[in-house]
């Protein structure tokens, strides 16, 4: 068991060692190489595409990619699972687990073990895991210095709106014991205007999603100053009301003709529950209680940020008292909008009943909300012709997360 132990810290203190000063592609063959030489494991990273369809091997030369929705891989994917894969007589056992930045997917590992290695080894599952912990963080320090990573994550390549917005946006997913937040933006590859944001601090997250008029890069642009003013007003400390004031006011002070972002911006006590949000000209957010809508977060909204002049009294910010176990969806109107081949709008109705559909099943909330994302676009005839976003808020209140690997 020590010799066991020391080399499994071998492989981990090899790629922590050689990493500092690696590229993406050094990276992925430093993780190959420890692996190999110290434990006899192959290992492969694979990450998903931007809009989680496929599993695409890190190789500078590429491969080819994995459907998530039909394989072993896309269900430790989906489900975040040690995955075994069929293990046939001769053959090494292969496994696959979850690479993760925090609690946001990033992909899946394959592990081709020694042969004769028993899968259901608790104590090297646990090693698995730990290596898989690892990689997931490490390599996300690599997509700051590499292009090979972020063209791994696109099939089709981006508009300059787009590789704008995304660049300006935090992780996907991220979950601590109070909190799960998850997002999607559609097209991923033409995303113009929508954006989201948050950040989480002790006791308080921050939230935002903002849809900019136009499809443009000055579509992109005003998401861009909206996002950055509210982030700036935020980290000074100040409140909603301070926050969307100054976006008004940055937003009219860049462009001479008629460009506004509508927004909901809002802020969660982590301890009480109590949600606190400002709306400006935004469809109203959705809150679900045991897999149920219970109601539409609306009522007196302020103008869309860039056009607070039109209207000079006070905004009104409102309060919701969630329960633990509460989730709260918000989105932008391409979800609701989106058109099916008789003209027909995706609408909230449909969305509400897919979200409650989706909630019931217990998957974990990415997984929720991407396939809340997949079920827009198959609505939509000839693509999405309007930016789509959602981000999804769960209370957890403490209670237990299922947003790690197990199995």
């Amino acid at each position: 068991m020590i010799d066991r132990l020391e080399s499994w810290y071998a492989v981990l203190a090899e790629i922590v060692n050689r990493s500092h000063t690696a590229s993406a592609d050094d990276f992925v063959a430093i993780v190959s190489a420890a692996t190999a030489s110290r434990v006899g494991v192959h290992a492969e990273v694979y990450l998903a595409d931007r809009p989680q369809r496929q599993l695409r091997p890190v190789r500078p030369e590429g491969g080819a990619p994995m459907p998530i929705d039909s394989t072993i891989a896309g269900r430790a994917f989906r489900l975040m699972e040690f995955t075994e894969a069929e293990e046939l007589p001769g053959e090494r056992p292969v496994v696959w687990m979850p690479v993760l930045n925090g609690t946001e997917r990033l992909g899946v590992i394959r592990l081709e073990l020694p042969l004769g290695t028993d899968v259901r080894d608790g104590w090297l599952r646990e090693q698995c895991w730990v290596l898989t912990g690892l990689v997931g963080h490490l390599m996300m320090t690599k997509f700051a210095y590499s292009d090979l990573l972020h063209r791994v994550r696109r099939p089709d390549p981006l508009t300059v709106p787009a590789e704008l917005l995304w660049q300006l946006l935090p992780p996907q997913t991220f979950a601590c014991h109070q909190l799960v937040i998850t997002a999607t933006m559609e097209p991923y590859d033409r995303v113009g205007g929508d954006g989201y944001d948050y950040a989480v601090d002790a006791r308080t997250a921050h939230l935002a999603v903002f849809d900019a008029v136009g499809h443009d890069i000055e579509a992109g642009l005003t998401c861009a100053l909206a996002l950055a003013a509210t982030r700036n007003a935020r980290r000074a400390g100040a409140g909603l009301i301070e926050a969307a004031t100054l976006a008004d006011e940055v937003i009219r002070g860049r462009f001479d003709d008629f460009r506004f972002t509508t927004a909901v911006l809002a802020e969660l006590d982590l301890e009480t529950g109590v949600l606190s949000y400002l709306n400006a000209g935004h469809p109203p957010p959705v809150l679900l209680r045991s897999s149920r809508v219970v109601k539409t977060l609306d009522g007196p909204a302020r103008p869309p940020l860039g056009l607070g002049h039109l209207k000079p009294e006070t905004p009104v910010v409102r309060q919701e008292q969630l329960e633990p176990g509460d989730r709260v969806l918000l989105h932008t109107d391409g979800v609701t909008e989106a058109r099916g081949s008789s003209g027909e709008e995706f609408g909230l109705a449909r969305l509400v009943d897919l979200t409650e559909r989706q909630d019931g099943a217990g998957l974990p909330p990415p997984e929720t909300l991407r396939r809340l994302t997949h079920a827009v676009l198959g609505h939509e005839t000839g693509g999405l012709q309007d930016d789509a976003t959602l981000l999804l808020v769960e209370w957890t209140a403490g209670r237990p997360l299922d947003l790690l690997p197990h199995g």
